[in-house]
């Protein structure tokens, strides 16, 4: 019999992994993402000081349109409130996501409201 492999499980070892070679520091967060069942929430980390510069969520929205539109919103906010903060440049952190639907409509949406990745 074939072991099953737990998708949360499998997820938190690649986002270890990446984690290896991303770190945001105060002139570049990191951007983290960070995607449930039903909502989704971003993130400016400051990594050498464990804070929180900006973050934005489908909770805060409270759209009730599909998930690629809530994702767009999501990046557009991050964006407003990174540029509220003074940060122009960002890493992005999938968190162990393909990129790819939500996450990738949340990265295209910061990037045309003026993040540089």
């Amino acid at each position: 019999m074939i072991k099953r492999q737990d998708r949360k499980v499998n997820r938190t070892k690649r986002h270890k992994r990446v984690r290896v070679h991303v770190a945001g520091t105060k002139e570049r967060p990191r951007l983290a993402v960070f995607r449930s069942l039903n909502h989704l929430y971003a993130q400016l980390i400051d990594d050498g000081s464990s804070h929180t510069l900006a973050a934005a969520s489908t909770l805060e929205m409270k759209a009730k349109s599909n998930g690629l539109a809530q994702a767009a919103e999501v990046g557009k906010a991050i964006a407003t409130k990174a540029k509220a903060a003074g940060v122009s440049s960002v890493v992005f952190d999938r968190g162990g996501f393909l990129y790819h639907g939500r996450i990738k409509a949340l990265a295209d949406a910061a990037r045309e409201a003026g993040l540089e990745f």
